[in-house]
């Protein structure tokens, strides 16, 4: 499971799809609504948070925002709407490990959306992320 804490626009069509998948299933998990993936580091700062459930709701809401700009069908009802407006950090050293993860993906799986990439220095997070200082997340499996 990646939730990626990049801008979802930066992902290839499989990327943002799969992104979708495993948000919904995230949402699922914190929900109560499966067993599978209760303890994938991935979700602990969702599930950290105060408002977990608003929390990724208002992350579904911002790939489903992506995907109707390149006019996709996800469908926005499979979102569990949240009732408040949360945020959530990133550091920046997390988001220079994600960056470096996904160049590295798209070399290989879309080498002309690497190219159109491959000189960002400094990416754009996702919407419900304020970036701050710091090094990759204590929760992050390398």
């Amino acid at each position: 499971m990646r939730l990626w804490s990049l801008h979802p626009n930066y992902l290839d069509p499989q990327g943002l799809v799969a992104l979708w998948r495993e948000a919904l299933l995230a949402q699922a998990v914190l929900r109560g609504e499966t067993r599978g993936y209760r303890n994938h580091p991935q979700l602990d700062r969702f599930k950290n948070h105060s408002a977990p459930l608003a929390a990724i709701s208002l992350y579904l809401k911002g790939i489903h925002e992506e995907a109707k700009t390149r006019d996709y069908a996800f469908d926005i009802s499979k979102i569990k709407l949240a009732r408040q407006v949360v945020s959530l950090t990133v550091t920046t050293g997390q988001m220079a490990y994600e960056w470096a993860h996904l160049l590295a993906k798209l070399e290989v799986r879309n080498p002309a959306l690497y190219r159109t990439y491959r000189n960002v220095e400094v990416p754009e997070a996702h919407s419900i992320f304020t970036v701050c200082a710091g090094d990759v997340e204590s929760w992050e499996r390398y």
